[in-house]
């Protein structure tokens, strides 16, 4: 497994047959891992880029505290049979003199965007830069941030990549917790009370599973059962359609339940995806 660090390594180097490409902020878990094997059974050669890409952190965000460990995310990656690793620093994606962004509008403005300007601009660029560089036939992305997939899947088709994005399933922990390279900051309490959000959204599922159509009796009923568990501090909870992201008045179709909380300074987010008829 080789390790290239500079973008004309990159371009340069021999592909063989279909290349699957997993994008990553490293300090890999059990969610990344998963997308690494689907890349390995549906590609004949996997790159994982190992990148914490500083346009998509605010001003006030944890970018300086960000949890890395690349000597432990190269085991893994060789273990799991990963051909590469794009290793690239930031002055080398982003250079003096780097003046280009990409922006996805509509499906940003919602959900985490609110609170994050300026976040999925950062996510669109450095992908858009990684998909010229590594010329994936796949890229591997995970449910656990559904509006990022969504978001990326609408760059690609509205941009005309030739690459075909692959959303795998949330990865969770036994007692529901969605794996998340920030879970390494909750302390044991907090640790304790994060799954609280899946909780939350199970609860939304046997709702809409009993009958409920409205969406703003299922928030109310989600937020309640949050602000049960003590030091939980909702951000949102949103229902919204899977085309543009926007609220929805009735259940019905397919639908994002998502939820935003923080812990401590700890922000998490989890979601599930719903197919309701009628």
């Amino acid at each position: 497994m080789r390790v290239i660090k500079t973008v004309s390594g990159m371009q340069r180097l021999q592909r063989h047959g279909r290349v699957g490409f997993v994008p990553t902020m490293g300090y890999l878990h059990e969610g990344h891992l998963s997308l690494v094997r689907m890349a390995r059974k549906q590609s004949d050669f996997v790159v994982v880029s190992v990148f914490v890409n500083p346009t998509q952190f605010g001003p006030h965000e944890d970018l300086a505290r960000y949890p890395t460990d690349f000597a432990r995310d190269r085991r893994l990656l060789a273990a799991e049979g990963a051909d590469v690793i794009f290793r690239p620093g930031a002055e080398e994606m982003y250079p003096v003199s780097y003046a280009t962004y990409v922006e996805v509008e509509r499906l940003t403005s919602n959900l985490c965007g609110r609170f994050r300007p300026g976040h999925f601009r950062g996510v669109t660029t450095v992908v858009v830069k990684l998909l010229n560089i590594v010329k994936p036939d796949f890229v591997f992305f995970g449910q656990k941030d559904a509006q990022q997939a969504f978001v990326i899947q609408r760059m690609v088709r509205d941009l005309a990549f030739d690459t075909k994005v692959v959303v795998g399933p949330t990865v969770r922990e036994p007692d529901g917790l969605a794996m998340s390279s920030r879970n390494s900051y909750l302390a044991r309490v907090e640790r304790t009370q994060a799954p609280v959000l899946y909780q939350s959204l199970q609860l939304a599922r046997r709702l809409v599973q009993a009958g409920e159509q409205d969406p703003v009796r299922i928030k109310r009923r989600m937020r309640q059962f949050i602000k049960s568990k003590p030091g939980v501090r909702v951000q949102y909870i949103e229902i919204v359609d899977t085309e543009e992201l926007k609220p929805v008045r009735r259940i019905s179709g397919r639908l994002l339940i998502a939820v935003a909380a923080f812990l401590g300074r700890t922000r998490l987010i989890d979601n599930i995806i719903l197919q309701k008829r009628g």
